[in-house]
């Protein structure tokens, strides 16, 4: 197996309720899942390649819950990342020289029926995890705003998190509003729905943990 590491920040949007219920062992909002996301690596290696700089995004739809599997991704790498770095950021999002389960891209690769070829493009990434804001435009793929949710009434900006002690994608996510949409093999438009900002760092092995366990 070959050592892997890699830490940075991600935002997701997915079609369901803010409180997601996928983080609660629940069955989706609406019954079936849509996502996408990018997230943006600090730091990180995959064997002798380096990583730091690189950004990833992805484009998922199954027809009913993650776990009862039929899938549908689109993996999709920023066109700067050179051929090796392709190479290995693809291999870790299809969870390859990874423990079985121990990421959320072991667990996702798992539920696929169809992966299609992987987009080399463009990829702007601008999210600040505390403050619940971020844009990120994938050229020709997808764009996603993600902002805080705000009070029904007054309009103030509400903080909510989720703190997954054992989860396979972070310990800690700040909690937000997203809009996105996009287009090509998986066309998806989504208002006003989930969107979780979180630091993200694992391994071949899972996470790397920064917090201690309740």
């Amino acid at each position: 197996m070959i050592p892997w590491e890699i830490q940075g920040t991600e935002l997701i949007n997915c079609n369901c309720s803010y409180g997601c219920p996928c983080q609660f062992n629940a069955l989706p909002t609406h019954g079936f899942c849509e996502a996408m996301g990018a997230i943006s690596i600090s730091t990180g290696y995959y064997g002798d390649v380096r990583l730091d700089g690189t950004k990833l995004a992805v484009v998922f739809q199954w027809p009913g819950a993650i776990h009862e599997g039929r899938g549908k991704c689109q993996p999709i790498v920023d066109e700067q990342a050179t051929p090796d770095q392709r190479e290995a950021i693809l291999k870790i999002m299809t969870g390859q020289d990874t423990e079985p389960f121990a990421t959320m891209f072991a667990v996702f690769a798992s539920t696929l029926e169809q992966a299609f070829d992987p987009i080399f493009t463009k990829i702007d990434y601008d999210v600040d995890v505390d403050a619940r804001r971020g844009r990120i435009h994938v050229e020709g793929v997808f764009d996603t705003v993600g902002e805080p949710i705000r009070n029904l009434v007054t309009g103030d900006e509400h903080r909510a998190r989720i703190d997954l002690p054992h989860g396979f994608e972070y310990e800690l996510a700040e909690i937000g509003s997203g809009t996105s949409r996009s287009q090509g093999n998986i066309a998806l438009d989504l208002k006003g729905t989930y969107a979780q900002f979180a630091r993200v760092h694992m391994n071949n092995k899972g996470l790397v943990r920064h917090r201690t366990a309740a």
